[in-house]
């Protein structure tokens, strides 16, 4: 289920009449936060989360970040509550063992650049990461989870969507008021375009009381020449016209983009559609990183894939933060 267009318009009818339900939730949000003393694991915990319901670049975030931790020598281990999967946990994810069903996808993902935790009780992965040799934890996407103690929380938010109309769940994408949400960060990510990051600035630079980092995703060079090449994009992530746009700007002609809901299982109904659809279309089927880990086995070698990555041109706020994390 894609997220209602009004969300991300100027408030209107539907938003105010939804205004009392998203007070409610907020409410909600606010409660589980208030609930009990939040669990020190005894190594630094870096939360990447955000505001808003759906993608706003979380994982390559959390890829970004690991990578810097990397080039500081440190052994940083990632803990999710594994989205979409059916372990309990805490259990560590295997590349070659685990199914996105079992773990969830972006879990899959992360696993390839780190070791990597699903727990539905975040703090019961912290100590299992904790156990087995993690000298940071990252969390990823425990924004509005009261269950640990955080030393670094990292905000993302998607620059041309912003905060959408700034109404809460269902009136809006927000799981929490700006305000609040803000009120717990240390730094705020924005990801995006130059022109969508002036246009955040403009509507939501006022509500920053925290350092602003902008980056934007790029596409990883694999030598794969997209220029001219006819595909049939398909992707299950919060928003699909990004990657859409990711294509075109690469020189595919997108003969057809097939917007899934985010972490949509790729059923074998589904993929055998598109595989027909490719083929009378005279196309190559391309997807995400994040979705490719959900096809099945039979269809990796023909599906392309687009990996991107997070570049940061002015990282200093982010460097500054993390070392002060890791004096601690």
């Amino acid at each position: 289920m894609q997220a209602p267009r009004f969300w991300y318009q100027p408030k209107g009818l539907r938003s105010k009449l939804f205004a009392p339900l998203g007070a409610l939730y907020a409410a909600g949000t606010a409660r589980k936060l208030a609930q009990g003393a939040r669990e020190n694991v005894g190594v630094p915990v870096i939360c990447i989360g955000n505001l808003t319901a759906g993608g706003t670049g979380k994982t390559p975030t959390v890829i970004a970040v690991l990578m810097m931790l990397a080039a500081r020598g440190v052994t940083a281990h990632v803990v999710s509550r594994g989205y979409g999967g059916s372990l309990e946990g805490p259990v560590q994810v295997k590349e070659r063992e685990h199914k996105a069903d079992q773990v969830g996808d972006e879990p899959l993902l992360l696993a390839a650049f780190a070791p990597t935790w699903v727990a539905k009780n975040r703090a019961e992965g912290a100590r299992a990461a904790v156990a087995a040799g993690a000298e940071v934890i990252l969390l990823d996407d425990g924004f509005q989870n009261a269950s640990l103690a955080y030393d670094l929380s990292l905000v993302v938010v998607d620059a041309t969507r912003g905060f959408g109309n700034g109404a809460v769940i269902p009136a809006g994408p927000l799981r929490e008021p700006v305000e609040a949400g803000l009120a717990r960060a240390d730094l705020v990510i924005s990801i995006g375009p130059a022109p969508a990051q002036r246009s955040f600035v403009d509507q939501w630079g006022a509500a920053l009381n925290v350092p602003l980092v902008s980056g934007v995703l790029r596409p990883l060079e694999t030598g794969i020449a997209f220029s001219g090449m006819r595909v049939l994009a398909f992707a299950g992530i919060g928003h699909p016209a990004k990657f859409f746009a990711t294509l075109k700007a690469l020189g595919a002609e997108v003969v057809r983009g097939e917007a899934l809901s985010d972490h949509q299982p790729l059923s074998d109904a589904l993929m055998a559609r598109l595989t027909r659809e490719a083929k009378l279309l005279g196309a190559q089927l391309v997807t995400t990183e994040k979705d490719a880990v959900r096809l099945p086995d039979a269809l990796r070698r023909e599906v392309l894939t687009v990996p991107v990555r997070l570049e940061i041109a002015h990282p200093d706020a982010l460097d500054a933060a993390l070392d002060r994390v890791l004096k601690t």
